[in-house]
């Protein structure tokens, strides 16, 4: 299968899970910092943002990597918390906006498209302590005033901005599920996190437009969700029922206002039923309306699969979606053992079917998708290089039906590899690697190239890819 020439073929990564914090005040925790301090006993093996992959330090060195692999673009954060030294008045800290902006004229260099996030769980967490984080309107205003100052410094030379990666993910583990500090389970909490994180991105659209960077520059601003594909149990109305609720409090919830500008009407009954509305003024309704985005990065690694409940709710529970829903497994699907995640890459094909079809076929792409793995030092040649043959069939495979679905008519512009390097993730740590580079904590986190990091820089200079045959029967 050959590759659209101006086809997007990068990788990703992120400002708390690779810079490490060096030259950090001891004012700027983010809200990962501190959950890392307050828990670091939950991280593996006691890794965690401190060190990273010390890219603030070294990010020369990996931006060379990157020239050398030809990945088009990379995409990284913004760390609002160290970007600041004062949250409410938009003071900048001067030393880390330069690393920022030495690192993005590096990458500038190199040849390799800088994409930039402002948002990637690193809120600050004074402003969690103090007003709740992302509950809060007043930290939506102070968000808006940190996108300025950011704006203002490297509009210029920045073409591709998103307000936030995932902004489901955070609440959803503390507020919804309580398996992350500060561990409080309050859905209605959770409900206005969404809402108020969506009415960030249309402020911060707002002021991009505001400034003119589309036409001064020729730059576009978006946001990066995870919604990742669901499918029912079976075509049973329970079952599809089950799914289409699933969905409608997982994928449409940032979907929905970012790209149509409105929530769904079945979200808005469900909310007013189980008391879980949020609080939101006229005004904010028609800010998210008339303020879209102009394309969005989505993270997809692999499908949701639901049925109907098969025993009843707990009254006793805050109201939780799992009321109308269980996860189910699929019998015979294949696995990543490591990650416990099921390997579907028709995810893809389903995705951008999805995009052309129900949301005017807006520009997208694959902002993440990546295969994570455990003890990879276990497949190292006698030259030390990392074999990784299951990632590269990983990719060929979601690359395919990506494609698939670009010959389907789907607006998709790229595919974003998680990750360029090994990097730190939320608890797992440095447990399931992911990177196209490999880090080693033996060797003082020294870089090195695996098999894949060689087969996709071949991709990228040859623009096509060898895949199954999926009409072959053995």
């Amino acid at each position: 299968m050959s590759v659209p020439r101006d086809f997007i073929l990068g990788a990703a990564s992120s400002a708390w899970q690779t810079e490490g914090w060096s030259g950090k005040k001891e004012t700027q925790d983010s809200y990962i910092d501190l959950w890392y301090k307050n828990n670091k006993h939950v991280w593996h093996n006691g890794y965690g943002p401190a060190v990273a992959t010390d890219y603030y330090n070294r990010y020369r060195e990996d931006a060379a990597l990157m020239k050398e692999i030809g990945l088009t673009h990379y995409r990284t954060s913004i760390n609002w918390s160290r970007f600041l030294t004062d949250y409410e008045n938009g003071n900048v800290d001067e030393e880390y906006a330069a690393y920022v902006d030495s690192m993005i004229n590096e990458l500038i260099q190199q040849g390799v498209e800088p994409m930039i996030c402002l948002e990637h769980y690193e809120l600050p967490a004074v402003l969690l302590e103090t007003y709740g984080g992302w509950g809060s309107k007043h930290v939506v205003e102070l968000f808006v005033k940190y996108a300025e100052k950011v704006f203002e410094r490297y509009g210029e030379r920045v073409k591709h901005w998103f307000t936030f990666n995932e902004p489901i993910v955070v609440q959803t583990r503390v507020y919804l599920d309580a398996i992350r500090y500060p561990f409080e389970q309050n859905t209605r909490k959770w409900m206005q996190w969404n809402f108020n994180k969506s009415l960030a991105t249309a402020k911060v659209v707002q002021l991009f437009k505001e400034k003119g960077y589309k036409e001064k520059y020729g730059s576009k601003i978006g946001v990066i969700l995870n919604p990742e594909v669901t499918y029912a149990r079976s075509s049973a109305k329970h079952d599809q029922d089950a799914a289409r609720i699933y969905d409608l409090f997982f994928y449409r919830v940032f979907m929905d206002p970012s790209i149509k500008g409105e929530y769904p009407a079945e979200l808005l009954e469900l909310m007013e039923k189980h008391d879980i509305v949020f609080e939101a003024a006229d005004s904010e309704l028609e800010i998210i309306k008339e303020n879209t985005v102009d394309y969005v990065g989505l993270n997809l690694y692999f499908p949701h699969r639901v049925k109907a409940r098969t025993t009843a709710w707990n009254e006793e529970v805050p109201f939780h979606p799992a009321f109308y829903y269980e996860m189910f497994e699929l019998p015979g699907r294949k696995m990543n053992p490591f990650r416990g995640w099921e390997i579907y890459p028709q995810i893809m094909l389903d995705m951008a079917l999805r995009m052309r079809d129900e949301y005017g076929n807006i520009e997208w792409f694959i902002a993440e998708n990546g295969m994570g793995v455990e003890n990879e030092f276990n497949y190292k040649n006698e030259q030390k290089m990392i074999q990784d043959d299951y990632r590269i069939e990983f990719i060929s495979e979601h690359l395919k039906w990506l494609l698939k679905g670009i010959e389907e008519g789907s607006n998709c512009s790229g595919y974003m590899l998680w990750a360029f390097t090994d990097n730190v993730s939320p608890m797992n740590a440095f447990k399931n690697r992911y990177g196209l580079v490999e880090i080693d904590l033996d060797e003082n986190r020294n870089r090195r190239m695996k098999k894949s990091a060689y087969w996709y820089q071949e991709l990228i200079k040859k623009r096509e890819i060898s895949v199954k045959n999926d009409q072959l029967y053995k």
